[in-house]
């Protein structure tokens, strides 16, 4: 929902004053780029962070301006990364079909649920037409496309019931990410490394592939979260398999998602040895055009995504140091899950992590949060699912406050 920040129109001894536009609680007031408003509404101040992000925060009077100064930002090449941008991904996961699958890569496909049953359609369509959003996540089990089979031959059954959410998804006009649930496992084991064959997951990836090929705006999550993987130059070589099938299978210009290990932490991608791995990754004619690499990133405690209180943007520790190696490698990233609770301190540090990478969006796609879909708003702590308000929706405070583009967090925005 668009925030709508109000003018006051001040008239004193007959002559009108000018109009004045303030930043509201929690909203960008300042940063590397920022040509928006630099003063806060009343009872809020305007907090230097960092040289990309000054926030309008509870404690101060209105009219308050940043006064810290922010100095233009160069990569470790010297470059200037573009600034004041606009992703071009911004979405949110729509659960349910991953429902019953754990981080060991089993799956209780009779868990799944189908976020259609849940007005998964609706929310979708309400995050296009009133918050901006262009981009869906559509998370499954591989076990339930194909009925418990570790194999590549798809279940008729259950991908009908997959591939209704994906057409409710393209209906929107969104782009829409299929994505394998599985933490690079089949019942525990890995996939390459003692589980199924590359072959077996070329196949699965062919069979949705073909499905799919015709859809431009479909892109292929290969798998969600791998993580204790123990041979990361193994895993490329999976990934690159499942690459190959998708071009081969008709698929030869949508985007492809390239995942790292460590759960795809956006701050180890490098350190761990997944980057330099995953840059062999390549297209059948040896480019590595719409190759992106799949990172995640929260921003609690421990870096679970399980509690509602968040503790760091992330800048430091892992955007910028992401952000400058995609430079030097001319390569991108996409952030395809993250987010908090509905909390003033997630509101505070995802506004700052996403004006970040918007301020980066020569090497950042975007972001997704998680979650909505299925998943039920009163008792979920991340939850992001809209609650039908009669003939409307009304959002989460942290898809009102930073998730929605329409909330004005991406460097460059108003807010109004």
């Amino acid at each position: 929902m668009v925030r709508v920040i109000a003018i006051g129109l001040l008239f004193g001894l007959g002559a009108v004053s000018r109009v004045h536009a303030q930043s509201p609680l929690y909203g960008q007031c300042g940063g590397t780029g920022w040509t928006g408003a630099t003063t806060c509404v009343a009872g809020a101040t305007c907090t230097y962070s960092n040289p990309y992000y000054s926030q309008c925060l509870p404690g101060a009077a209105s009219g308050t301006t940043a006064t810290t100064t922010n100095p233009t930002t160069t990569t470790s090449s010297g470059s200037t990364p573009t600034s004041a941008a606009k992703l071009s991904h911004v979405g949110v996961n729509i659960a349910g079909f991953d429902f019953g699958c754990g981080t060991d890569g089993t799956c209780t496909t009779s868990m799944a649920t189908s976020p259609l049953n849940h007005d998964g359609a609706a929310q979708m369509q309400h995050f296009v037409n009133d918050d901006g959003f262009n981009t869906f996540r559509l998370p499954v089990g591989w076990q339930f496309l194909t009925g418990n089979s570790q194999s590549g031959t798809l279940n008729q059954a259950n991908f009908n019931q997959y591939n209704s959410l994906v057409s409710a998804c393209l209906a929107t006009g969104a782009s829409c990410i299929v994505d394998i649930h599985n933490y690079a496992r089949y019942n525990g084991a890995i996939i390459g490394q003692g589980g199924p064959s590359n072959a077996v997951f070329a196949s699965l990836w062919s069979s949705l592939a073909a499905k799919f090929a015709s859809q431009p705006k479909v892109i292929f999550g290969i798998m969600n979260e791998p993580h204790d993987v123990p041979d990361i130059n193994a895993w490329a070589t999976s990934v690159q398999a499942a690459v190959t099938a998708i071009r081969n299978a008709g698929a030869t210009s949508q985007i492809i998602l390239l995942p790292g290990n460590n759960w795809t932490s956006a701050q180890t991608f490098v350190s761990n040895g997944s980057g330099a791995a995953l840059l062999k990754v390549t297209n059948p004619d040896g480019s590595t055009t719409n190759l992106v690499f799949d990172v995640h990133k929260y921003l609690d405690s421990d870096n679970s995504g399980t509690n509602a209180e968040c503790v760091t943007n992330n800048i430091q520790s892992s955007w910028q140091p992401l952000a400058q190696w995609l430079r030097t490698n001319k390569r991108q990233a996409f952030n395809t899950e993250t987010g908090g609770g509905n909390t003033a301190s997630c509101i505070q540090y995802l506004c700052q992590q996403i004006a970040y990478q918007a301020q980066n969006a020569d090497v950042f796609l975007g972001y997704v949060g998680w979650s909505a879909g299925s998943f039920d708003p009163t008792t979920y702590v991340l939850s992001e699912v809209p609650t039908r308000s009669g003939s409307g929706w009304t959002d989460t405070s942290l898809v009102k406050s930073c998730v929605a583009p329409s909330s004005g967090s991406q460097s460059g925005s108003t807010g109004m």
